[in-house]
């Protein structure tokens, strides 16, 4: 498929685990895409700028001033690092452009909204911080459709350490288990994660303690449903992927329960399971904020400036038919 013009995106850590699965993404669904592999070891990324053709790998240095400008003509940057200063933020934001973030928690965005709020910027701020970069809260936000009314929310990833990951991710795991956001009784918690673990029952039986953290899908899971409980939450352990004698995948599972369109109270459990693993799916849910707000895929780009989350502006149908053509499966069962 042919993107209508020729765009140009830069992805910071383009090279990296998760990035590099992201500019594999693009690629094999828009073949003119160019691509701008950046990151502080430019060599490292060549080879894989050589495979993908219409790319290049830059350096980028993220302590160092920034200058965007540099890259030329830019329609879109994809922060697939940490960006603690919010360079490349705050650089989307002087260049009226398109930015994607995915590494940010709940309590590191209000600098964002607020200088966004400042500027008279055609900026189109997509916070895709989510897990996996709103497929979660995208697949949530379908299953909620089958109730009237919604008492608790309780979604939830298993990480299996034969995943491989990146740097990035491997430096970031010790603190995901720190101070998390969760929704109880209507009421926001700030809480320590390690004294509000919760046993979740995996698809084969098991139970495994899960810890809950501070991602935008609980804020987001409550607005969508207005539950007035709902946590996200963090496990390791053995993925079906691996019971099932295959190589590690990775696992969302996401539980509701409440009052049924039908009347009924019920409860069901969604599975997402990405056979490729957590990389392969959080660069799944930047494919999906990617063509949304540059108006791929028969979507209308996104004009106005302002922030945006993947459930604003991804389209749930094609979300599900994305998430089918890269191999993830979805099963549902009634509890």
């Amino acid at each position: 498929m042919e993107s209508p013009k020729r765009l140009r995106i830069l992805i910071a850590g383009g090279y990296g685990h998760v990035g590099s699965n992201i500019a594999g993404h693009i690629r094999k669904k828009y073949a003119n895409i160019e691509l701008i592999l950046c990151g502080r070891h430019p060599e490292k990324g060549e080879q894989l700028a050589i495979g993908l053709g219409h790319a290049e790998s830059k350096y980028l240095d993220l302590t160092t001033d920034f200058d965007l400008g540099s890259f030329g003509d830019i329609d879109l940057v994809i922060a697939a690092l940490q960006d603690p200063k919010n360079a490349l933020i705050e650089a989307a934001i002087a260049h009226g452009i398109a930015h994607i973030s995915i590494t940010k928690l709940a309590d590191e965005l209000a600098p964002i909204v607020f200088l966004l709020q400042q500027r008279a910027s055609k900026s189109r701020i997509v916070l895709a911080d989510h897990w996996q970069a709103g497929i979660l809260t995208l697949v949530a936000k379908e299953a909620a459709t089958q109730f009237s009314k919604i008492d608790h929310m309780e979604t939830a990833c298993l990480y299996d350490t034969e995943d491989p990951i990146g740097p990035m991710i491997a430096a970031q795991l010790d603190s995901f288990v720190g101070r998390a956001l969760l929704r109880r009784n209507r009421k926001w918690e700030w809480l320590d994660a390690t004294q509000n673990a919760r046993s979740l029952q995996l698809s084969d039986g098991s139970s495994i303690d899960a810890y809950p953290m501070g991602t935008l899908d609980v804020p987001s899971l409550a607005a969508i449903s207005d539950s007035p409980n709902v946590r996200f939450d963090i496990s390791i352990g053995k993925s079906i992927g691996m019971n099932k004698g295959e190589k590690a995948s990775h696992d969302l599972y996401i539980d509701i329960e409440g009052t049924l369109l039908s009347g009924e109270h019920g409860k069901i459990r969604t599975i997402v399971s990405d056979p490729e693993g957590q990389s392969h799916l959080t660069a799944l849910g930047v494919l999906l904020a990617t063509e949304a707000v540059l108006g791929l895929e028969g979507y209308h780009a996104v004009e106005k400036g302002g922030l945006y989350l993947p459930e604003t502006i991804i389209s749930t149908p094609i979300a599900f038919a994305r998430l089918k053509e890269f191999g993830v499966v979805i099963t549902q069962i009634n509890r």
